[in-house]
C-alpha cells in the first residue's frame, strides 16, 4: 500500500481506489478494502450520487414492505436483525446502510454525480464528478440499474391520453383506484404490482413478450447457482447480462397462486400498438386503458464508462468474475452474475483481492 492519500490539489485528488455507487455492492467492496488495509478517504474513497444512504432501496414504492422482501442478504461484517416486516422495506434497508457506513467509518460522499471516466497520464484513470476530478490506479464500478429503467417503444406510444409510468416510479396500489391498468412485464415487479393493484383498480390487464415460467420447486442453492452460471456466461462472452430471475422464473408461492386462480395473472401476449384510448392487437383485439405501467427491468447504468470504450461487439462489456477484459483497472461489482444482494457480497470481496494484487504488481499494460 502506498502513502498517496487524497491530495489537496485544486483539480485533481489522487487515491488508490474509487468506488462508484454505495448500494450493496458498492459498500460490500468497501468493507472488504477497509479489511485489505485500504483507508477510506485516503487510499479510497466512495462516491455515491443517492441524496442519502440506501442505495436504490430508497426509492422503492411504500407498498413494498421488508417482509415482501426476498433474498436480501446482509452486508457483510454486520447483520440486519430485528426489522419490522410490515416497515417500508426503503426505510429499513436505508437506516440499516447508514449504520453500517458509520459503524465502519466508510466516509462516503454524497451526492455526487460521476460524470465520466477517462484514460490519465501515468496509467491512472480520471473519474470526473460534480465534486471535481478524481485520479485513480484501480476502480470499482457498482452503479446497479436504478437508474437506468428500460422503457420500450411501440407504435403509437407518444398519442395515449392516460398516463404511462414505470416500475421506478411506482406509487404504490391506491394510486391506482377506479382505473383500468395495463401492467406491462413478466418479471418478479410486473407480478408484484398486479396482484397489489387489482383489488384497487376497475380492471387490471397483463401483458408479456413470452409466457411466464413458474419455478414450482424450491428455489434452493442449486438452482440459484445455476441460473448465475447462465448470466455468467453471457457476461464472459461480451454480452448485455440478463438479470438472474429471468432464468430463474417466477416462484410459485401461495399468493401467485391465488393471483392465477382469481384471474389476476391471466396473461396476454404483447400488443402491437398503442392508441389514444389504450392498446390494440393485429387480430383485432382491444383494450382500453387509464394506465400504461411498465414493468419492463432496468438496464445497467454504465454511460460514464463510455469513453473508455469497453463494449464489445455483442453490445456488452467482456468480463471475468468481475474483471473488465479490456482493462484490468476496472472491476463491476453488482453486474451481471453479481447483481443480487448474496452475489455483491462475494464479488466485493472477489474485486478487492485482485486489485490488492494489481496495485501491488507491476503498472498494468492498457
Amino acid at each position: 500500500m502506498n502513502d498517496i492519500g487524497v491530495r489537496d490539489a485544486a483539480d485533481v485528488r489522487e487515491v488508490d481506489v474509487v468506488v462508484i455507487g454505495a448500494g450493496q455492492a458498492g459498500l460490500s467492496s468497501a468493507y472488504h478494502l477497509l479489511r485489505a488495509g485500504f483507508e477510506p478517504d485516503g487510499d479510497f474513497v466512495v462516491l455515491d450520487h443517492s441524496p442519502r444512504p440506501g442505495g436504490a432501496w430508497q426509492f422503492r414504492w411504500p407498498s413494498l414492505t421488508y417482509g415482501k422482501v426476498h433474498g436480501m442478504h446482509s452486508l457483510p461484517g454486520m447483520e440486519l436483525t430485528g426489522a419490522d416486516p410490515a416497515r417500508p422495506s426503503s426505510e429499513v434497508i436505508a437506516a440499516y446502510f447508514a449504520s453500517y457506513e458509520e459503524t465502519f467509518d466508510l466516509r462516503v460522499r454524497r451526492p455526487v454525480d460521476v460524470r465520466a471516466v477517462r484514460e490519465g497520464e501515468g496509467g491512472r484513470l480520471l473519474v470526473e464528478t460534480s465534486d471535481g476530478t478524481w485520479s485513480t490506479r484501480a476502480l470499482i464500478n457498482a452503479t446497479g440499474t436504478w437508474d437506468r429503467p428500460f422503457w420500450p417503444h411501440y407504435p403509437g406510444q407518444e398519442t395515449f391520453r392516460g398516463r404511462q409510468l414505470h416500475t421506478a416510479i411506482y406509487p404504490g396500489p391506491e394510486a391506482f383506484r377506479g382505473q383500468r391498468v395495463i401492467v406491462v412485464g413478466g418479471g418478479a415487479s410486473g407480478t408484484q404490482h398486479l396482484m397489489e393493484i387489482a383489488p384497487y383498480a376497475a380492471a387490471t390487464t397483463w401483458v408479456t413478450r413470452r409466457p411466464p415460467v413458474y419455478n414450482e420447486g424450491p428455489f434452493d442453492e442449486n438452482l440459484g447457482r445455476a441460473a448465475v452460471a447462465l448470466v455468467d456466461e453471457r457476461v464472459r462472452a461480451g454480452l448485455p447480462p440478463q438479470s438472474v430471475v429471468s432464468v430463474t422464473g417466477l416462484p410459485l408461492n401461495d399468493a401467485i397462486r391465488q393471483a392465477r386462480a382469481d384471474g389476476v395473472l391471466d396473461r396476454l401476449p404483447m400488443f402491437d400498438r398503442i392508441t389514444p384510448s389504450g392498446v390494440e392487437w393485429d387480430d383485432g383485439r382491444r383494450v382500453d386503458a387509464d394506465v400504461i405501467l411498465w414493468a419492463t427491468g432496468f438496464r445497467p447504468a454504465i454511460e460514464h464508462l463510455a469513453p473508455l470504450k469497453l463494449r464489445g461487439p455483442g453490445g456488452g462489456i467482456q468480463a471475468e468474475d468481475t474483471r473488465v477484459v479490456a482493462d484490468p483497472r476496472i472491476h463491476l461489482v453488482g453486474y451481471g452474475p453479481s447483481a443480487s444482494t448474496i452475489g455483491a457480497n462475494r464479488a466485493g470481496r472477489a474485486a478487492v483481492r485482485d486489485i490488492k494484487r494489481l496495485l501491488a504488481g507491476a503498472p498494468v499494460a492498457v
